[in-house]
């Protein structure tokens, strides 16, 4: 019998050397681009403030910071994966105001309120611990600062199947074998409260995908069925008849993320 990996795949995340194409081709989807947009307006950064961004990947989002923030700013990247700071650093080199470090976001080589702007985005997912890192990212903050965390909540995938429960299964594999904090995003309000800070806005934003090869890109469509195959979560008469309709027929998969919007001062809570 022929197996899931027989169709063209994309490089997934899930694999060595897939982060950074997933990064780069979901940084091109309209849905990030719409909230990466509505993330900067939120931040609101001006000349000469200070904006760190965490887990900052390739570096892709550190050229935007650096222009509004000008000469007399700085913007530092955080990453905890040496080749992906590698990566950003040679992107930046460019710009004299950007300084890239490898760092665990967990215990940050920043000082009490040094930053006047904080960026999280899909990071918080893959980490130990959420609280510590939001924790962490409230204690750089400067009073005046504002913070903006953006994470999926995994629980939210679907994907169009005529078996639904294949799709749940699916989703499941995520859940419980893939993703080391997969709810996040639904947790990202308690946790800044709990940090001491004030939700400003929270913004849904829903991920929509219609090419499958570009959901294979980002939902590791491919890689995710072969583990759930190997592990025995799916029969291989499953795995071929899940992955033979999803690269045969239309295709339909949404998932939720939420947006977050937090800073110290007490102003009135925005529900987008």
């Amino acid at each position: 019998m022929d197996t899931p990996a027989d169709y063209p795949c994309a490089i997934s995340p899930f694999e060595d050397g897939g982060q950074r194409q997933y990064l780069t081709r979901l940084a091109q989807t309209d849905a990030v681009r719409r909230y990466k947009r509505t993330a900067t307006s939120e931040l609101d950064v001006h000349p000469g403030h200070v904006v760190v961004d965490l887990g900052c990947g390739a570096g892709l989002d550190l050229h935007r910071y650096a222009g509004l923030t000008g000469p007399t700013g700085a913007v530092i990247g955080i990453d905890y994966d040496p080749q992906m700071a590698a990566l950003a650093t040679q992107a930046t080199k460019h710009l004299p105001t950007v300084n890239v470090e490898v760092a665990d976001i967990h215990c940050l080589p920043l000082n009490a309120e040094s930053a006047d702007r904080v960026h999280i985005d899909r990071v918080l997912q893959h980490v130990t611990s959420p609280s510590g890192a939001i924790a962490e990212a409230a204690r750089i903050l400067r009073p005046t600062g504002k913070l903006v965390c953006t994470e999926p909540d995994w629980a939210t995938l679907a994907i169009d199947h005529p078996d639904a429960d294949l799709s749940v299964t699916y989703t499941n594999m995520m859940l419980k074998h893939v993703i080391p904090q997969p709810t996040v995003g639904r947790s990202i309000p308690r946790l800044i409260q709990q940090a001491g800070l004030t939700v400003t806005r929270i913004e849904p934003v829903t991920a929509l995908w219609t090419d499958v090869v570009a959901a294979d890109g980002v939902l590791g469509l491919h890689v995710v069925t072969e583990r759930a195959l190997s592990a025995g979560h799916l029969t291989a008469a499953q795995a071929r008849s899940w992955i033979d309709h999803l690269m045969t027929a239309p295709f339909l998969a949404t998932m939720t993320l939420l947006m977050v919007s937090a800073q110290y001062e007490n102003i009135d809570l925005a529900i987008g």
